[in-house]
């Protein structure tokens, strides 16, 4: 059976002896210092791979040359965007969204925004490793998957990211600290790569679209609305009900899926942005506290200083002053 060739970044001993070129990421992501992690397993020794990633971009990041050839990558995404593309396929990565690609024998364009702290969670799979694994469950899998099992597929390919579930972001807790002994993590990781797969690769049958993505699709495309009609109307922000007549879905449904989307309620989550809004304006210098209040929608001078001092650990009339709280907060 024929294999991807490796593409090579950094030169090995073994590479310069004559042997066969080992892909490594590890040189690319030394840029980023300290900012890159891996947490368990090799790709080349194990076909599996959990790797998390801290770091600030201040230049646009080609993240394309840490992909493996011969490699299904899951993102899991926390903090930061970033784009995964081939051909006319793309999954976009916003905060807390979770997709996966197929880096076979041609290189995907991906990049991760400037400017930006970036917070993910990737588990790289090697094209044997799924074959070992979902041999089993070939027609129940999604094309992506599908065409590596049955085949291997040499070609790249891309599916869109859909939104973070909560289940998902335990899920993702959970690989950064692994709450077992060391002596049983080999065991402990394994067990999640396939818990990884169970959650995304599968498809209802007679389905093209995976069905818990299908699910989180609508429930993301539903959240997104929310959100972009609370930024609009940050001053006077509709009540439930108009949010659920705007976004076609029940007041009650509404709640549960914007919940746990997201990890907070509709009232948290727009305190939350009108106190970022109100950090921006007071940072600007060309608002004073009064003014700031009243732009994101707060009458009461004293409610909206409470607000700020909970969120930013300091009254709104020493903002932007640093104090640890707002350090972390506000970690670049």
């Amino acid at each position: 059976m024929s294999r991807p060739v490796k593409r090579q970044l950094a030169t090995s001993p073994a590479a310069a002896a004559g042997a066969a070129p080992v892909f490594t990421e590890r040189p690319v992501w030394r840029s980023v210092g300290d900012g890159w992690r891996q947490l368990h397993g090799s790709f080349n020794n194990s076909g599996v791979s959990f790797e998390w990633h801290d770091f600030k971009a201040n230049a646009e990041f080609d993240w394309g040359r840490t992909f493996h050839p011969g490699s299904v990558e899951v993102c899991l995404n926390l903090e930061g965007s970033g784009r995964v593309a081939f051909n006319q396929h793309e999954a976009v990565f916003t905060p807390l969204t979770v997709g996966f690609y197929r880096r076979g024998d041609q290189p995907l364009r991906a990049t991760r925004g400037a400017n930006q702290r970036h917070q993910f969670l990737t588990v790289e799979m090697s094209f044997d490793f799924l074959q070992g694994h979902l041999g089993d469950f070939v027609t129940s899998l999604h094309p992506l998957v599908r065409e590596v099992v049955a085949g291997p597929s040499e070609k790249s390919a891309v599916a869109p990211a859909t939104r973070l579930a909560s289940r998902q972001q335990q899920l993702l807790a959970s690989l950064r600290e692994a709450p077992v002994l060391a002596l049983a993590q080999s065991v402990w990781y394994q067990a999640k790569a396939l818990e990884v797969a169970a959650e995304l690769f599968f498809v209802a049958p007679g389905e093209q679209e995976l069905f818990c993505q299908r699910q989180q699709r609508l429930s993301a495309e539903r959240v997104e609305k929310v959100i972009a009609l609370l930024r609009e109307k940050l001053a006077a922000p509709p009540n439930l009900e108009e949010i659920g007549r705007s976004v076609g879905c029940s007041p009650f449904h509404l709640s549960r899926t914007f919940s746990a989307a997201t990890g907070m309620t509709i009232p948290q989550y727009l305190r939350q942005l009108r106190m970022e809004r109100a950090a921006e304006l007071l940072k600007s210098g060309r608002f004073n506290v009064t003014e700031a209040a009243l732009e994101v929608g707060y009458a009461s001078l004293s409610h909206f200083s409470q607000a700020f001092h909970e969120t930013f650990g300091c009254c709104p009339g020493l903002f932007p002053v640093r104090t640890p709280t707002q350090k972390s907060a506000l970690k670049p």
